[in-house]
């Protein structure tokens, strides 16, 4: 039985030493040591043989168990060292190369568009009016020349908040406008501001938003008239449009603070929607010259100065200048959609001036 026990061994740590990675390793140990193994076959027949015998043949099998098991686990630390050697030599990164460039952010088109149109109107000696987006309704509405009969009274178009406890409703403000309110009450003339921010109407589809942003300006000052609105508007839809000749048409219309008040078309293709291109209109912006009504509620002698406003939608000269089809795209927070239409931050906004 010595004889037997020998024979395993030295036949065990030679498979064992050829084994040339885990799975034949593990191969190995279960032909020795598993269920039907050489060395479980030695330990089951101890149950046959006498006391005596089985004392001394039990301790010789399971010092060979012993032996076969540390062997196995001797061989499996040269594997394991062996394969963490190949892969490190399979992994290894060259670490002299220069580093990869980190994904750069880039500026929401709506921020470029804000930043676009404060340089344009800024370049014509505008300055940028900022303020709540909580109104009271005489800021919203009356100080407007708008009446408590008007449409955009409704609650279907304007956001009216709780009451407060004050004498005026409150809302969250339908257009900047408020703001010409409060630059007129807060600054003598003259004045000649842009207000960009977000307004909010109680709309939702794929070209309207209960949250968007507009431009409105306003200018006041002696002797101002229906041709510096012209000229002034034309030059920037020139340079924001980057057409140096767009033809713009001025048609009459009706808004309760101004008085003409007129709708600006600009020339467009409506087949292929090229802007500047065909021979059909289309409608970019409000404008007008701003209503006696609306200059006396601010303090200001309609006798002696006059002015004038006009108002866009920020998303829509947006989506028109860059071929945007949906405007709920523009606050989906998709990383494909941003990178395509975003700028990058370190872009300069040209001013692309265009004919007088």
């Amino acid at each position: 039985m010595s004889n037997d026990i020998a024979t395993i061994e030295l036949h065990a740590r030679a498979a064992i030493d050829a084994a040339g990675d885990p799975a034949a390793l593990d191969a190995v140990r279960v032909a020795l040591l598993g269920k039907t193994g050489q060395v479980t076959a030695l330990l089951k027949s101890l149950g046959g043989m006498d006391a005596e015998a089985r004392k001394s043949f039990g301790a010789a099998v399971n010092a060979l168990k012993n032996t076969v098991a540390e062997a196995i686990e001797q061989r499996r630390a040269v594997l394991d060292a062996a394969a963490l050697d190949a892969r490190l030599a399979a992994e290894r990164i060259d670490i002299t190369l220069p580093a990869r460039p980190a994904p750069r952010g880039t500026i929401h088109p709506l921020s470029r568009t804000i930043e676009e149109l404060t340089a344009l109107f800024g370049a014509m000696g505008f300055t940028v009016k900022d303020g709540p987006d909580i109104e009271d309704d005489w800021y919203s509405f009356g100080a407007l020349n708008i009446p408590s009969h008007h449409p955009a009274r409704a609650m279907m178009d304007t956001f009216y908040l709780k009451p407060s406890g004050r004498n005026r409703p409150m809302v969250l403000r339908p257009h900047t406008s408020t703001l010409q309110i409060r630059t007129m009450l807060e600054q003598k003339p003259p004045i000649r501001v842009i207000v960009p921010g977000r307004t909010y109407r109680s709309d939702h589809d794929a070209t309207h938003s209960p949250m968007f942003h507009q431009c409105e300006g306003l200018v006041i000052d002696r002797g101002i008239t229906l041709a510096h609105l012209k000229g002034c508007l034309v030059d920037f839809l020139r340079a924001y449009f980057e057409i140096p000749d767009l033809k713009a048409r001025f048609r009459s219309s009706y808004f309760p603070f101004t008085e003409p008040s007129m709708e600006i078309d600009i020339a467009w293709d409506r087949k292929t929607g090229v802007i500047g291109a065909g021979s059909d209109w289309l409608e970019i912006l409000g404008s007008g010259m701003v209503h006696p009504n609306v200059l006396a509620n601010c303090g200001i002698d309609p006798r002696e100065y006059q002015g004038f406003a006009f108002g866009m939608g920020v998303e829509r000269i947006t989506m028109l200048k860059h071929g945007i089809a949906d405007l709920r795209s523009f606050y989906e927070s998709d990383i494909r959609w941003l990178s395509h239409y975003g700028t990058s931050p370190l872009a300069p906004v040209t001013l692309h001036e265009g004919d007088a």
